[in-house]
């Protein structure tokens, strides 16, 4: 009988301490990481959307193979928004954005990439340089390990998009200068080979 009530307090002093523990901490992201995320989606699908309508102009393979790691670099950012609970503001619609701002820059990239392929792939550059410009200055709003992660790979794949474009305009005779990031980082970037980044 001593040894049945030693293992009801026993089971008793276990079940106690589980239900009245301290409740798991909740981790929520502030305002300023929500809007990063909410317009990198956007921005994501921006260049997306752009080197398919590049694509479409022009049949070059180079708009159609990044536009396909566009599509894993928001669906990444997707993962982020559902795991913290935010609404996906991306339109199922190619060209269309939440972000008036984004949808400008649509619209103006779009007339540009019309005028030739050149500038088509002058486009490209520029998207990728204010991409690297942009993930840059949200990895400076968090110490998130989760969001950082995922800036640092899609950070990684910009890079190597930028080399990519960049050699296609060499080849043509054109030489890119930054726009958004500094013309050193720019230089770094296009003087070292392809890097692998894991999902980019």
């Amino acid at each position: 009988m001593k040894k049945m009530l030693f293992l009801f307090g026993l089971v008793s002093m276990m079940y106690a301490c589980r239900t009245n523990g301290p409740e798991p901490e909740t981790v929520s992201l502030t305002d300023q990481e929500k809007n990063d995320l909410l317009f990198l989606r956007e921005e994501e699908k921006l260049a997306r959307d752009v080197y398919l309508y590049a694509y479409d102009q022009y049949g070059l393979q180079i708009f159609s193979n990044i536009a396909g790691s566009e599509q894993r670099h928001m669906d990444q950012v997707l993962a982020l928004l559902t795991k913290y609970g935010l609404e996906d503001p991306a339109s199922p619609n190619r060209g269309e954005f939440s972000h008036a701002e984004l949808q400008t820059l649509y619209n103006d990239l779009t007339a540009i990439v019309d005028s030739s392929q050149t500038d088509a792939l002058w486009v490209g550059a520029t998207i990728e340089d204010l991409d690297i410009h942009d993930i840059t200055t949200f990895e400076s709003h968090t110490d998130k390990q989760d969001l950082l992660d995922v800036y640092a790979r899609l950070t990684c794949g910009s890079r190597n998009h930028m080399r990519n474009f960049y050699r296609e305009l060499q080849a043509v005779g054109v030489t890119y200068t930054a726009q958004y990031i500094s013309q050193q980082e720019l230089d770094e970037i296009v003087n070292s080979s392809n890097e692998r980044c894991g999902g980019q």
